[in-house]
């Protein structure tokens, strides 16, 4: 009689897990919600019009597509990114997301979509003076990092002696380099050599060989299995039907 008891137990926490995931909730709502930053090209940005493109958002339309939904966006930034989706305002995060064990504690990431590291992107000009952090690490560098997100922790980490500023304008960032405002900015190689097509004054320094090792993922709901594993699937074959290097193609 016990052993029956414990198996009705398991069968009805099992249901439980179920009714709750958000693969299930997603279908019944008939929208896939998305946080994303909108100010990440070439991941995800926010238009004029209020329409966001980028990579991560064709890869969102093509979850949705999977799922018979539509996406809807939930705007937020590089501070409140994972307490948003935490707090359930999202089923999932996209938008050039790096993998970090200090987010790993509180989500699930999917599968990694790219391998990805951290660069200084410069002044072509200033190219030699700050190839390395020893070169960067010094009070006359003046440092420029978004708010909130992994690149501020690198430099404040590895960069404590350099003059940072941090900007809650991302996208302009690129221009007070360009501008002589700032010296340098550490950020992903892929953005910076996606920033670079639009300001040749500016030059990603040793992308081959990043100063960080990082990878780019999706962030979900931690504890959701059912998700996870749909998530993980999908991306899985977008990538080996070519599905998702069609999108990039389109940005690179």
């Amino acid at each position: 009689m016990k052993f029956i008891f414990v198996l009705g137990i398991v069968a009805l926490a099992t249901t439980q897990v179920y009714a709750e995931s958000r693969l299930e909730s997603i279908t019944h709502k008939g929208q896939l919600d998305v946080c994303t930053t909108g100010d990440y090209k070439p991941y995800s940005f926010l238009k004029a019009d209020g329409q966001y493109e980028g990579t991560d958002i064709s890869m969102a339309e093509s979850l949705a597509q999977s799922l018979g939904v539509k996406t809807h966006y939930i705007k937020s930034t590089w501070k409140t990114i994972t307490p948003d989706l935490v707090a359930g305002k999202c089923d999932i995060a996209m938008g050039g997301i790096s993998v970090t064990l200090a987010r790993q504690r509180q989500v699930f990431f999917s599968h990694r979509i790219d391998i990805d590291g951290k660069v200084p992107f410069v002044r072509c000009n200033d190219s030699q003076k700050y190839q390395t952090v020893e070169q960067i690490n010094t009070p006359s560098v003046r440092v420029i990092e978004p708010t909130g997100g992994t690149n501020e922790a690198f430099a404040r980490k590895y960069l404590p002696n350099s003059k940072l500023t941090l900007s809650q304008d991302n996208l302009g960032i690129f221009q007070q380099l360009a501008d002589n405002k700032a010296d340098v900015m550490i950020t992903e190689a892929s953005e910076a050599l996606y920033q670079k097509k639009h300001y040749p004054t500016l030059c990603a320094i040793n992308t081959d060989k990043p100063l960080q090792y990082g990878e780019k993922s999706y962030m979900l709901p931690i504890n959701d299995m059912a998700w996870k594993l749909y998530v993980d699937q999908w991306l899985h074959l977008a990538q080996e039907t070519g599905e998702y290097q069609k999108i990039l193609n389109t940005w690179f």
